[in-house]
């Protein structure tokens, strides 16, 4: 029962964990999605459960209370004033913990909700995390949460180690269907990071359920996926940002709805209508972004509306879009050029797709038929990552 799921924190504050019970002092890396199953934050509740013991905090992309909306706006470093403890921004000056922010700690515990997707910056941060404590010497304890995709499906090719960057740091696919804590065991091992990693796993937890089956409210984990919906479009529609369409930014449902000035909605769900999209609705929709791309501007597109989420194949459904975009509007489409996500030579396009077939594809160099080899991930996939699964 959905009731009876607990997540890593939620097993940690009923439970006295002995790596925590032996009066370690910890850090605490998490953000406004790190709450338990009470919605009390993760530093309140393992300050609680552990008096005297958290004397740091570390945020990701975003800021600890998610309060920067774009990519590529730092946050600066400050302190708790309730919990009086330092408060280190791991997407500022550095990415990765400095040997001094972890100075006079024995452990480093990691709270943060994933999505499912390989982009999505927190796996990349935890893995600097695992880097940091590998050369300090301390141990890691990641408290595991759900992926909401669920962790079935994989989609999206792995990531070529020649387009690496804050965005892919390994070979993942786009869609990976692996959990934080069995992220931080694969990279451990594929990365040869040489951290001493423990994992406090989720009880009740199936890699069947999606979401909205473990019964928890949603709290966004970043401030561009206010809602479950959006995670279930993310892995094919986060490409948009390598390119100069909007991908919902600055409306209320990004990555939900897309489009641009010149996108003739109608038009679009006609030729895209032809790939065979099953598991979705495409909405012919106008919205106005109130900042970033086309900001102040109308913008045609579509929404959508995830119908059958078993069936639905998020990254196959982007590239169909991008492909009909391409060839309906050839001098309007355009590719987003560098500076990405501290990338600033290769296209923000290639680095997001880990490699530069998506762009062929869209841009006609590569033929339709290439369509589902492009979506699909490796075939080996669940094969490599067998021995690193938890559930």
């Amino acid at each position: 029962m959905p009731n009876a799921i607990q997540f890593g924190l939620d097993v940690v504050c009923s439970h006295a964990h002995e790596l925590l019970q032996q009066g370690r002092k910890f850090g605490l890396v998490c953000n406004q999605a790190s709450v338990d199953r009470g919605f009390r934050h993760a530093s309140d509740a393992l300050a609680q459960k552990y008096p005297g013991q958290l004397r740091a905090i570390f945020g990701p992309q975003h800021g600890l209370w998610s309060t920067e909306q774009d990519n590529m706006i730092e946050t600066g470093h400050g302190r708790h004033g309730r919990l009086d403890v330092p408060v280190h921004s791991l997407y500022s000056d550095t990415r990765k913990p400095t040997q001094q922010m972890l100075d006079g700690l024995d452990l480093l515990v990691i709270d943060l909700q994933d999505v499912g997707t390989r982009v999505y910056t927190y796996v990349w941060t935890l893995t600097y995390c695992l880097e940091a404590c590998a050369q300090k010497g301390i141990p890691v304890l990641v408290l595991d949460r759900p992926n909401p995709l669920g962790g079935e499906l994989a989609e999206g090719q792995a990531l070529d180690l020649r387009f690496q960057s804050f965005v892919g740091r390994a070979p993942l696919p786009m869609r990976h269907g692996l959990t934080m804590g069995e992220l931080a065991r694969w990279c451990n091992d594929v990365m040869g990071l040489s951290a001493t990693v423990h994992v406090v796993p989720m009880q009740g937890w199936r890699r069947s359920m999606l979401w909205p089956d473990t019964g928890r409210a949603f709290v966004p984990p970043s401030p561009n996926l206010p809602r479950f919906e959006g995670t279930l479009v993310y892995p094919g529609q986060v490409l948009l940002e390598g390119t100069q369409l909007s991908e919902g930014r600055g409306t209320t449902t990004p990555f939900e709805q897309f489009g641009a000035p010149f996108v003739d909605p109608w038009q679009l769900v006609a030729l895209a209508s032809a790939h065979d999209l099953r598991g979705v609705v495409l909405r012919p929709v106008w919205f106005e972004p109130t900042f970033q791309k086309w900001h102040g501007k109308p913008c045609g597109g579509l929404f959508l509306h995830v119908t059958d989420p078993a069936a639905y194949r998020s990254y196959r459904t982007t590239l169909v879009l991008l492909r009909a975009i391409r060839e309906l509007w050839p001098d309007r489409f355009a590719w987003r050029q560098p500076p990405y996500e501290y990338e600033t030579v290769l296209p923000p396009i290639d680095i997001l797709a880990g490699g530069p077939g998506v762009r062929q594809f869209v841009d006609g160099e590569l033929p339709l038929r290439e369509l589902d080899a492009l979506a699909r991930a490796p075939s080996d996939w669940w094969q490599r990552v067998r021995r690193f699964l938890l559930y």
